[in-house]
């Protein structure tokens, strides 16, 4: 890749994600969270923002080295204190309308052999400050966009063996957000927002029940549909009116579960990434939606600090629909990232549901969206479960059973 290619990519990259990721209005304030890694790029979504018109530009900076230290050494009642200016920040941004933009970049063993009882703490602690803050951002009432920029300890992890692994991932992050940087990256994201509509509209007007998956490596699970679910993807809209592109990339579309429709056994078929620890080799078992027995081939003690943070953690809060065929699986890369890594598989997560995904969900209070059957968690994890044979079949209110997915794939698109 010449020099001026890239600049070019990059240029494209940084405007994708102002002006369509987040679609920043003029007189909008941005908040931008970034690894201190991903700084050049960082100030990049800067300047396009205030071109774009930004009222003014955050950069909340993350540092895992740091994060590491603290979790080694400070103490249990410091990581237990999640700070009020902190809170205030996200909720003073966003009760001003601020558009939010995360780079997540995570080395996915950041934190490998921190205690995982310090680690709770932490993730606890923040989940409760940022309660309402994050309830906020999943009803969709500022407009969010969670992109990915390469760090050279998650590059190394992509492509152990290669010369210059940053490069490499630079070319996989381009290649997976459509930016070529000739200009046309908008154009090709409207094709694919138009696929994803389709899909969407297509398991709307079946209005299914229940979904069953099965594959050739042990998952067998059936999920519950609450009445009134939405299924959504690629584009959205904030609550008033705004399109956005939550993710850069995004391949799916998704719904949620009834919390206590999911019954049977489900494999996960990539590591999950989780509190800076890999999680390989995942099993869950269900019964009336909470998982009630669980394996790990790594990273069991941090599967169950995720299952056990709170009572809704070991319940399903999303389901997602991601062809086989998409083009991130068929780059054959695994990422160890989330934001990759699910949009190449069917997925799941464990904790919070989006209210969005039941109608009238953005105007439930927590009560009211709990019976409705919509989860609620101080988390949200995704965790991939597509495979290459994996069926899905839809069975409606009158018993009718349509397959929506075979050999991986929908068997409509």
């Amino acid at each position: 890749m010449t020099l001026e290619k890239k600049e070019a990519q990059l240029s494209e990259y940084a405007r994708l994600a102002v002006r369509t990721g987040v679609n920043l209005r003029e007189g909008q304030p941005l908040v931008v969270n970034a690894p201190i890694e991903c700084a050049s790029f960082a100030r990049r979504i800067a300047k396009e923002a205030y071109s774009a018109g930004a009222k003014d530009v955050t950069i909340v900076w993350n540092d895992e080295k740091f994060s590491r230290l603290r979790f080694e050494m400070a103490s249990t009642e410091a990581l237990g204190n999640y700070p009020e200016w902190r809170r205030r920040l996200y909720m003073d941004n966003a009760a001003d309308d601020a558009a939010i933009i995360s780079v997540h970049a995570e080395d996915p063993e950041a934190f490998l052999g921190v205690e995982p009882d310090r680690l709770a703490t932490a993730q606890q602690a923040a989940g409760e400050a940022l309660l309402e803050y994050r309830a906020r951002i999943m009803a969709n009432k500022n407009a969010w966009c969670v992109i990915s920029v390469p760090t050279k300890a998650w590059a190394e992890k992509v492509f152990p063996d290669a010369d210059d692994a940053e490069a490499l991932l630079w070319e996989a992050i381009f290649s997976t957000v459509r930016v070529a940087g000739e200009g046309e990256a908008v154009k090709r994201w409207k094709a694919h927002t138009d696929f994803l509509r389709r899909a969407s509209d297509f398991m709307n007007a079946w209005s299914f029940e229940s979904l069953q998956y099965t594959n050739e490596i042990g998952t067998n699970l059936t999920i519950r549909l609450p009445e009134g679910h939405i299924w959504a993807g690629g584009a959205e809209e904030t609550q008033n009116g705004r399109v956005f592109l939550a993710n850069l990339p995004t391949e799916e579309i998704y719904t949620l579960p009834h919390r206590e429709g999911v019954d049977g056994v489900v494999v996960a078929t990539k590591p999950l990434v989780f509190h800076g620890n890999l999680i390989t080799g995942i099993r869950l078992c269900f019964e009336a939606g909470k998982v009630v027995s669980y394996e790990a081939e790594t990273g069991k003690s941090h599967l169950e600090k995720l299952i056990e943070t709170d009572e809704g953690s070991a319940r399903l809060g999303e389901v997602a629909l991601v062809p086989y065929d998409s083009p991130i699986s068929k780059s054959g890369i695994l990422f160890y990232n989330t934001l990759f890594d699910e949009n190449a598989s069917c997925h799941l997560a464990l904790g919070k549901a989006y209210p969005t995904c039941i109608k009238g969900g953005a105007d439930m209070d927590t009560l009211t969206l709990l019976s409705h059957g919509v989860n609620d968690s101080l988390l949200h994890e995704d965790f991939m479960v597509g495979s290459r044979d994996l069926s899905i079949t839809g069975k409606t209110k009158d018993g009718k059973e349509i397959p929506v997915f075979r050999n991986g794939n929908f068997t409509e698109f």
